[in-house]
């Protein structure tokens, strides 16, 4: 597995694995039209947008396949003043969650915060999500939650925050 700095050129891999995470994650938490209605094409074109302007890390396969990818830079709601970072989206194939391509992601994007002197972090997740315990095992805290509307449905989000990204980078050295 490679974790590298994603190209333009990598948007088709990241809005499969963008569309296909949301699927298999979400399902019985996202409304099932929703998730039915997500196309890949849509997804390309809105990373094709964000990699311009972000920093975004994807893992590959052995094959150079995406099979996961992070994007973070600076906390965006301005609610959270001695917060200073965020973790914007972090997805990984069914397949391969589980390995450890999630923490490999996060200490990507947390050294390139850190190269940018930020130093605290925030990332949102859906209360539901299966997976929400991967931030508690890198040492988030959860600090706040709120809810979001998806497909006319209210969906719980939980704020997880680290007061130093060093943390996630040195976890499990």
């Amino acid at each position: 597995m490679r974790i590298r700095r994603a190209k333009v050129t990598d948007a088709p891999g990241i809005a499969k694995v963008h569309v296909d995470s949301w699927i298999t994650t979400y399902r019985n938490i996202v409304p099932e039209e929703y998730l039915n209605g997500l196309k890949y094409e849509d997804s390309e074109r809105l990373w094709n947008r964000n990699l311009q302007h972000s920093t975004v890390f994807v893992a590959e396969n052995e094959v150079g396949e995406i099979i996961g990818f992070a994007d973070s830079g600076k906390e965006r709601s301005g609610d959270y003043p001695k917060i200073s970072g965020e973790v914007y989206s972090i997805y990984i194939l069914e397949v391969y969650q589980g390995q450890g391509v999630g923490k490999l992601l996060m200490q990507a994007v947390c050294n390139e915060l850190l190269s940018n002197d930020i130093y605290s972090l925030i990332v949102w997740v859906l209360k539901e999500n299966q997976f929400s315990g991967f931030y508690e095992n890198l040492g988030g805290k959860v600090i706040d939650e709120k809810y979001i509307l998806i497909a006319d449905k209210q969906i719980l989000e939980i704020a997880y925050h680290w007061t130093e990204v060093s943390q996630i980078v040195n976890r499990g050295e």
